[in-house]
């Protein structure tokens, strides 16, 4: 009994400890407690300002108006209500930076007005088939008179001989409809119009030279006007200097974050190789940029202003950095965390590294919550506090004498700690795990040092050619190098574990599991690894349970892929595919529409599916069938009706529902992406007057149905 007791103070004295050692930590849950909480739940203004209102109440009333005695009596309440202030921020903020909750949100204006006056927030950039911006919108014109607007939207331009006369701050009027952003709607595909939401983005649209008028008169913020001069001044350089599409593109990546030009195969063999964050500008570059900073200060540290003058310069190039990098989330993180570490070390104090990290998430969050969504923001705290909590142990796990042989293994231990608590998230939105990560970083890591490095010569020296070009030369090899490495590696066939299915619930219990035993591994505490092997169980048994579930699964998917027939009948963890035999070749087309629906549900692909009969008209499996009909179907009049679960329209045919009821009868339509939106809704208002159910795919999203 004692012992129990010892044990549970113990306990409470290390939290208490953590706590008072991570002052930021707490503010920072409660904040994001209140941001989720608030967006999943969609709460109401008057909810958050009554919710905001007794909090203040409470705060009012416990300092001042209840007697001392009360107060250390229920001192705990003092607590609750300090969570309870920073809940009720944290759903402010959502609320407030929540374009649809704004009365003059794009989204919110009901009669589609066809004048929008937009300015272009970022220069136009090159895409396949056409010309991308993003245009904030300023004001519409409704009832002969112009009105304010607030919300992003994405500009697509038709691909020409040459790039619209436009650039950033440029005001137009649009007189074409803008559009929603809509998602495909297949199964386990990333959610576009929710990534656009976080980014203020709510419509689209796709112009013409008659769809819009330039007005030929700018509205420029100096800061961003600076950022994008700058921008483009170094990407010349590199341009004049590094040739070869995939070691420019590359160049442009790994410098600032500038990927356009990147080809998908390469970055397809980056990620499966678990180097990914060398072309997502990240904490990565900016910790090289500071560690040289660092080195060029080191010979003047004997001057007394160099205390002074050293932080100072540190903290603006860092911070130029990164806003002409993007500013991403990842990055800013470590602009905040390394400005600390700076001004700190400066007046010979040692920062505390949970602590500048939970002030610089606390700050990211607060003037963007929605970055708790974004994935380089997860995978980057993660890594970085994967890194502080166990890369030293790691890394005395071997002793070795030889300096050389001690920097290596201290590398590894550095890229094997990282891996730890990133292990769920990369699971959770890859659905794979790199297995030669720790190969691929030993290597990749110091040569994109070198390669940083060398590019940052190219631009100091961009005013003397000859210098410029040589270095240029030099770093363009070391990226011919990088590459060819990546992809030989790329190319084993055990390089990637793919097709790795977790839910968040899943996610949660593996980041507690790695959690857990990596504290055990530390600490050597029973009760610690009783409560990893408890997660551990129950995130194997909802494995098991979901592999007992997808053996017994049975149906049928119609997908929406953009002018394609794509037709999934699975049974159990087998599927065959019925569709355009494009999807089969064409890697990405088949791994953004089909392959996340297909590790959603554990299939893998066969020629046939056993109690299936497929002919080129007609699917029959389970007492249930399907009629695909296409331009080249055709009925004869004399022919039996025929009675179907549901009719399949693929290819846009030259059809009449009225006519087709004569011949089938059934019991719901399914148009599949491969026919225009406009016949769609000529069917749809026949389908009504028949009273048919017809489902459209290119609008609702996929169709599913159990057999």
């Amino acid at each position: 009994m004692h012992c129990a007791k010892r044990n549970f103070f113990s306990v409470a004295t290390y939290k208490l400890q953590i706590i008072q050692k991570i002052p930021l930590l707490r503010p920072l849950v409660a904040l994001s407690v209140g941001i989720v909480t608030s967006y999943h739940l969609q709460l109401k203004a008057f909810v958050l300002l009554f919710a905001f209102t007794v909090t203040i109440i409470l705060v009012v009333l416990f300092a001042f108006l209840l007697p001392q005695y009360f107060q250390y009596k229920y001192n705990w309440l003092r607590g609750i209500i300090f969570y309870l202030i920073f809940i009720c921020i944290g759903s402010l903020l959502v609320f407030i930076k929540n374009e649809n909750n704004k009365a003059t949100s794009l989204n919110n204006i009901t009669n589609a007005p066809k004048n929008v006056l937009l300015t272009l927030q970022e220069p136009i950039t090159v895409k396949e088939k056409s010309f991308k911006t993003i245009a904030q919108a300023e004001a519409i014109f409704i009832n002969n008179q112009w009105q304010p607007v607030s919300g992003n939207v994405l500009l697509y331009f038709k691909k020409q001989d040459s790039l619209p006369q436009l650039q950033y701050g440029s005001q137009i009027i649009v007189t074409a409809t803008l559009q929603n952003i809509g998602n495909s709607g297949n199964p386990g595909t990333f959610n576009y119009r929710e990534y656009c939401l976080f980014q203020g983005i709510v419509k689209q649209a796709f112009l013409n030279k008659k769809d819009y008028i330039n007005l030929n008169q700018q509205k420029i913020f100096f800061l961003n006007e600076w950022i994008f001069f700058t921008r483009d001044k170094m990407l010349n350089s590199l341009r004049s200097n590094i040739s070869g599409n995939n070691e420019l593109s590359l160049a442009e990546a790994l410098l600032i974050g500038y990927r356009d030009d990147l080809d998908r195969d390469l970055v397809k063999a980056y990620s499966n190789t678990g180097v990914v964050h060398i072309i997502a500008i990240s904490g990565m570059h900016l910790g090289m940029i500071y560690g040289l900073l660092l080195l060029l200060f080191k010979p003047f540290a004997k001057f007394k202003s160099t205390k002074i003058i050293k932080p100072i310069i540190i903290v603006l190039v860092l911070w130029s950095f990164s806003f002409i990098a993007g500013a991403a989330p990842s990055i800013l993180r470590s602009a905040v965390m390394f400005s600390f570490i700076a001004v700190g070390e400066s007046f010979g104090k040692r920062s505390n590294i949970y602590n500048n990290l939970a002030a610089s998430a606390f700050v990211i969050i607060l003037f963007n919550p929605f970055s708790l969504w974004d994935v380089g923001f997860q995978l980057s705290y993660a890594a970085v506090l994967s890194i502080v909590l166990f890369s030293k142990h790691i890394n005395n796990w071997f002793y070795f004498k030889n300096k050389l042989l001690k920097n290596f293994w201290s590398l590894n231990a550095v890229t094997l700690s990282a891996q730890i608590l990133t292990l769920p998230f990369v699971l959770y939105h890859f659905h794979q795990f790199p297995v030669l990560f720790l190969v691929t970083n030993l290597v990749a890591v110091p040569l994109s040092g070198f390669i940083l490095y060398g590019e940052l010569v190219i631009l100091f020296f961009a005013w003397w050619q000859t210098a410029a070009h040589f270095v240029g030369v030099i770093t363009q090899k070391l990226i011919m190098l990088l590459n060819s490495f990546i992809q030989h590696i790329n190319n084993f066939p055990f390089a990637v574990w793919p097709n790795l299915q977790i839910n968040i619930m899943q996610a949660l219990l593996l980041f507690l599991l790695l959690a857990f035993m990596g504290a055990w591994l530390l600490n050597k505490k029973t009760h610690v690894l009783i409560s990893g092997l408890i997660a551990g169980s129950i995130f194997f048994g909802i494995r098991c349970f979901d592999f007992i579930k997808r053996e017994q699964q049975q149906k049928i998917i119609v997908y929406n892929v953009p002018q394609h027939k794509a037709i999934d009948i699975i049974n159990g963890r087998n599927y065959q595919f019925i569709g355009d035999s494009i999807l089969k070749e064409d890697g990405f087309l088949r791994n953004f529409h089909l392959q996340p629906s297909r590790i959603k549900h554990r299939i893998t692909a066969v020629n046939n599916i056993t109690p299936a009969i497929v002919q080129p008209s007609l699917i029959q499996i389970n007492n249930k069938s399907f009629l695909l009909i296409n331009d080249k179907t055709s009925f004869n009049n004399s022919q039996q009706k025929i009675t179907v679960n549901a009719v399949i329209i693929s290819g846009n045919p030259q059809l009449y529902l009225n006519n087709l009821m004569k011949y089938v009868d059934c019991k719901i339509i399914v148009a599949d992406a491969t026919n225009p939106l406009w016949k769609i809704g000529k069917w749809k208002k026949d389908a009504e007057q028949l009273h048919l159910q017809l489902h459209s795919v290119p609008d609702e999203g996929a169709f599913e149905m159990n057999l």
